[in-house]
């Protein structure tokens, strides 16, 4: 029995670390920890992005959260403010659904309203970057980026309200810049990405003993709740045991009768 114990234990060891080695950029849990305080990082994207070498990131958060008393709020996988007070909410989205024009726009609309205070002038509001880097190619144009600005419809004329919504295309990986970090957000072999920066961080968490523990405890805290949401339905099902559901997914009976109680089941 115990050796049958240890072998399931490395069994499920070997199972998170092969996870982690098919990580990249555009999964959320690996892109938090890789750009979570590390402002280099993010700098690097932004630079590309916004095809400024002199842009420099005065500050910098990871899944911040932007709360809104009317409505629902959002979290920004990145958010960050340059020397000028320029304002960027990164997002990384591997579905189409999560870059849809409207989510853009309130994404913006949360920005401006909370960034003055009541009674403060609109002309103190900052010039604000929505930028979703995509994974597929939502806007279906073929162009490596997409530069979203207001328009006055009757002259052609920029409506210069210091508001901007730009679409980076993930599946353009050519040779310029911005197709290079395309290639870097995707890969899961930080030696095969073109900056350092980002290969560092990557090979930190994929390769170092202290990074790959850092890593193994998000992927597990990940698996138990990917365990719950099946025990869950399992549950939901009504023809299979607490004790065989416990026992099927490796969970504690307490959390399996715990669930089953919470869906009245029991």
């Amino acid at each position: 029995m115990k050796m049958a114990n240890e072998q399931n234990r490395e069994e499920k060891r070997q199972y998170i670390l092969s996870r982690i080695q098919e990580m990249c950029y555009f999964d959320d849990v690996f892109m938090t920890k890789c750009l979570e305080n590390y402002p280099t990082g993010i700098e690097l994207m932004l630079r590309i992005i916004m095809n400024d070498h002199t842009l420099v990131v005065k500050e910098a958060q990871v899944q911040s959260v932007i709360k809104s008393l009317q409505g629902r709020s959002i979290r920004m996988d990145v958010k960050a403010t340059d020397l000028k007070k320029k304002e960027y909410d990164v997002e990384m989205q591997r579905a189409d659904s999560g870059a849809r024009p409207k989510r853009a726009r309130y994404s913006s609309s949360l920005i401006d309203a909370n960034a003055i205070l009541p009674g403060d002038d609109t002309e103190l509001l900052p010039e604000t970057y929505v930028i979703f880097i995509t994974e597929n190619d939502v806007l279906r144009g073929n162009l490596p980026i997409y530069h979203v600005e207001r328009m006055i419809k009757e002259n052609g004329k920029l409506f210069d309200d210091k508001s901007h919504i730009i679409y980076v295309n993930g599946e353009i990986k050519d040779e310029t810049p911005l197709g290079k970090l395309m290639q870097d957000l995707s890969c899961a072999n930080p030696n095969e990405m073109n900056y350092k920066e980002l290969a560092d961080r990557a090979r930190f968490f994929k390769k170092d003993e202290e990074g790959r523990k850092i890593m193994s405890k998000i992927m597990e805290e990940i698996i138990n709740h990917e365990k719950i949401e099946v025990a869950e339905r399992m549950l939901d099902d009504g023809e299979i045991s607490v004790d065989k559901i416990a026992k099927y997914l490796e969970l504690p009976v307490e959390v399996v009768k715990e669930l089953a109680d919470n869906l009245q089941l029991v």
